[in-house]
C-alpha cells in the first residue's frame, strides 16, 4: 500500500486549520455582535427609553406589583414636568439614603437584576406629580376633604378605591425647581407627605426626575398607555 504523500498530509492539515480559523472567526463575529447589541441597548436605556419594574402597591390601581413600565427619558427635554404626570425619579437623598450601606458587590448585583427586569430598585420610585413650581398644594379639612391646588379642589379618580386623598394634613408652596409627588394608593405610598418636616419639606428636586412613565409594557394582558392628566388651576394671588 503506497504511503501518503507529504503534499497530501499538508493539504489535510491546511483544511483543518482553515476550518478551525473559520469557526474562530464565526464565534468572534457573534461575540462582537452581542457586545454591540448590549452597548446599543445600554445607550438607549440610558438616554432614550428605559423599563422600570413596579415593586410595590403605591401606584395602584394604575400600576400593579410586577408590572414593567416604559419610561421616556426624553419626555422633559423640551417641556417642563406637568401636574398629573406619572414620573420615575431618583429618590437618593429624599425617600432613600444617599448611600445604600451595601458592599459594592451587592450594589452591582442589584443593579444587574434591576437592569434585566428581575427586581425593583430601592432608590428609584414612581409617583404622580401633584404640584409644580409656584403651586400651593393643601389637604385636607372637614369642609374640603379633597386636595386643593392654588385654592381649587381637584377630582382624583385615579386614587385607590376607599382611600382618603390624604390622612396627613399639609399646606405647601412649591419653590422653583421642585415638585410635590404622591402615590395613587395613598394609604400605601411613601411620598412627599412622608418627608414633611425634613430638609426640603417633602419637595423633590426636578433634576432627580428620570423620565415620564408612558405605558405598561408587561404583562401583555395589562399592556396599555399611561395617559397624561390635567390637574388644578393656575396660581392666583387673590386666593
Amino acid at each position: 500500500m503506497p504511503a501518503p504523500s507529504a503534499s497530501g498530509e499538508s493539504s489535510d492539515s491546511s483544511r483543518k486549520h482553515t476550518k478551525r480559523r473559520s469557526r474562530f472567526v464565526g464565534w468572534r463575529f457573534v461575540l462582537c455582535a452581542l457586545a454591540a447589541a448590549a452597548v446599543l441597548a445600554a445607550l438607549i436605556r440610558a438616554f432614550v427609553v428605559d423599563v422600570y419594574f413596579i415593586p410595590s402597591e403605591s401606584m395602584q390601581p394604575l400600576l400593579e406589583p410586577g408590572d414593567r413600565v416604559l419610561v421616556s427619558r426624553t419626555a422633559y427635554a423640551s417641556e417642563p414636568v406637568r401636574r398629573g404626570d406619572t414620573v420615575v425619579f431618583n429618590g437618593r437623598g429624599s425617600l432613600a439614603p444617599l448611600h445604600s450601606g451595601n458592599s459594592a458587590l451587592v450594589d452591582a448585583a442589584q443593579t444587574v437584576a434591576q437592569w434585566v427586569g428581575l427586581a425593583g430598585s430601592d432608590t428609584v420610585f414612581i409617583k404622580r406629580v401633584i404640584g409644580v413650581a409656584g403651586d400651593r398644594v393643601t389637604c385636607c379639612t372637614e369642609e374640603e376633604p379633597r386636595v386643593r391646588i392654588n385654592g381649587t379642589p381637584i377630582d382624583e379618580p385615579y386614587v385607590y378605591p376607599g382611600d382618603a386623598p390624604s390622612e396627613k394634613a399639609f399646606d405647601v408652596i412649591v419653590p422653583e425647581g421642585r415638585i410635590w409627588l404622591m402615590g395613587d394608593h395613598r394609604s400605601e405610598s411613601a411620598d412627599s407627605r412622608s418627608l414633611l418636616g425634613a430638609p426640603g419639606g417633602g419637595l423633590v428636586s426636578e433634576d432627580r426626575v428620570i423620565g415620564r412613565a408612558t405605558g405598561i409594557l408587561w404583562p401583555l394582558e395589562r399592556r396599555s398607555d399611561i395617559e397624561r392628566l390635567e390637574l388644578g388651576a393656575e396660581w392666583n394671588t387673590a386666593k
